[in-house]
């Protein structure tokens, strides 16, 4: 389950008020069951499983999970969807990881839907303070466009994510050199 640490010492754990405190910035935290969304089969549940996927297997559990994207299609215009499968055996991965660390802003949403393991968003708060929430299976979070935030995976290095676009394009990490002062 979500948990939202603010810069302070504060710690939530309850979805409602994780809500309300990230409410300001206008983000979009929801609980959405893999197994309710998949109707969950042994194949899926397999994929899920899995550290890795190939192209087709990919599809197929995104394909599983179409349901919640025809749901965002139409709810916000999101055209396509792909799945990041990130693990301690990816090659070069605290380098790839190194360009979402910094405080950084999109032109586009960045929607995620957390199907397996975890990872941290980090936000930069109106009132100065900054706050990171943990994000684990389960949990669909919409960071709307030009929000400056952060990213980072937790301490297992797993995560296997949808992500839902209007263009990729506007995934762009526009960098604005606020130093991020929490971690995990």
């Amino acid at each position: 389950m979500a948990l939202l640490k603010i810069e302070g010492g504060k710690t939530l754990k309850d979805l409602y008020e994780i809500r309300a405190a990230l409410q300001p910035l206008n983000i979009e935290l929801a609980h959405w069951p893999v197994a309710e969304t998949t109707e969950k089969t042994a194949q899926v549940g397999a994929l899920l499983a899995a550290d890795t996927l190939n192209d087709v297997q990919k599809e197929e559990l995104l394909q599983a999970l179409d349901d919640k994207f025809n749901e965002q299609k139409k709810t916000y215009g999101y055209q396509t969807r792909d799945l990041v499968v990130l693990h301690p055996q990816v090659p070069k991965l605290d380098e790839m990881l190194k360009i979402f660390d910094k405080c950084h802003f999109h032109t586009d949403d960045e929607v995620r839907y957390i199907v397996d393991g975890s990872g941290v968003f980090g936000f930069c708060m109106l009132d100065s303070k900054q706050a990171l929430l943990t994000v684990e299976a389960g949990e669909y979070i919409r960071v709307p466009a030009n929000t400056e935030h952060w990213f980072v995976l937790d301490d297992k290095k797993r995560i296997k994510a949808v992500r839902y676009f209007t263009s990729k394009e506007g995934w762009v990490a526009n960098y604005t050199g606020t130093s991020v002062r929490v971690s995990p």
